[in-house]
């Protein structure tokens, strides 16, 4: 940017990792920042939270912008092994269908992440207003907001998820999580195997937990029956978008590309596409915004397109539906070959890095 020029202003709509990923992106590449978002400072809701896999391109992105890097270790553990288990119904044994030594993720707690990018970032730069649901916009002069149809294009994949929190702290050596920890005994170090949260009631709960006698082992059956306050998610994703940014407007994160939870890319992607835009930002400068977002969406639009439809795919055949150039996957018949697809590693520009980012 030239000497004496005013800095450009960008106004991010809801935060999230998306939003505070972008807001320190852009706030290095030069830019004024202002962050709408419903509640102003970190999350303060369960201390634990989700869980993330960081992909390495993260742990580097994330590392640079911290004044200590160290601190993304403090925060996470080493996820070294992804792997993918079926359980036989009616032997009530597992079967191992891919496995991955190299994984070489970290895991983390969504709001544990969340809360290191933020305590980086000046706090009077955050508005707490609802509002939409966009995760970013640009502008040099007036926001734009034509664009909010694209909400309208979320596809609910036809399933659901069941989550919960398990909180064992004050009980680490208790008979469950002895009994867990025999029956997966790498389950701190593997992965096994963007949604609506919904209520649900207790006779819901209870079939849940007789399914889950039927499905898995009794170790793991009985961490769900004393998991307090289980809900379902349903899970949705999107057509991949032709175009991602419209005049002064841009898409960050779940608005330009919501994803499956099969390849644990969600937040991996947000961090990326942050980091592309803040370097496309830099390098072209605010008289340039138009060719700046078009070279970030030449470098994201392509990524970002292949792996909504990998995960898509992913999880269709992890839950034995059919798929157009397959019959349903059956875990007890796959071929090793088979199994393949449902490694982490077989995600479309899994090692990709962009040369922007080197």
């Amino acid at each position: 940017m030239r000497e004496g020029m005013r800095k450009p202003k960008a106004i991010i709509v809801v935060g999230s990792i998306a939003g505070i990923s972008c807001t320190k992106a852009l706030i290095l590449a030069g830019w004024d920042v202002v962050v709408i978002e419903k509640i102003r400072g970190p999350p303060t809701g369960n201390p634990t939270g989700a869980g993330i896999a960081l992909h390495p391109l993260s742990q580097k992105i994330v590392k640079s912008w911290l004044h200590q890097p160290d601190l993304l270790h403090n925060i996470t553990l080493p996820l070294t092994i992804d792997q993918n288990r079926a359980v036989d119904q009616e032997k009530n044994i597992c079967r191992i269908l891919a496995r991955d030594e190299n994984f070489n993720c970290l895991q983390a707690h969504w709001t544990d992440l969340h809360s290191l990018i933020y305590n980086t970032l000046p706090p009077e730069i955050f508005f707490g207003v609802t509002c939409t649901s966009l995760s970013a916009f640009l502008t040099t002069n007036q926001l734009s907001m034509s664009k909010l149809r694209i909400l309208k294009l979320m596809r609910y994949t036809g399933y659901c998820a069941w989550m919960g929190v398990f909180d064992f702290s004050e009980n680490e050596n208790s008979e469950t999580i002895q009994g867990i920890r025999k029956a997966y005994p790498e389950l701190g170090n593997g992965v096994h195997g963007d949604s609506a949260t919904m209520k649900v009631s207790s006779d819901m709960i209870k079939k849940m937990h007789q399914e889950a006698e039927k499905i898995w082992v009794p170790e793991f059956a009985r961490v769900i029956k004393e998991t307090k306050e289980p809900f379902l998610n349903l899970i949705y994703d999107c057509d991949p978008l032709t175009q991602i940014y419209w005049d002064n407007v841009v898409l960050i994160g779940d608005a330009a590309h919501p994803i499956t939870p099969h390849c644990a890319r969600s937040t991996n992607m947000a961090i990326a596409d942050a980091a592309v835009l803040g370097k496309c930002l830099e390098r072209w400068g605010p008289e340039n915004l138009h060719s700046a977002l078009e070279e970030h969406q030449s470098v994201r639009l392509p990524v970002t397109t292949k792996q909504v439809l990998h995960s898509r795919r992913v999880g269709q055949i992890k839950l034995g539906l059919p798929t157009p150039d397959r019959e349903p996957f059956d875990p007890n018949t796959a071929s090793p070959e088979d199994c393949e697809i449902l490694k982490q590693r077989r995600l479309p520009f899994f090692d990709d890095v962009p040369s922007i980012l080197e």
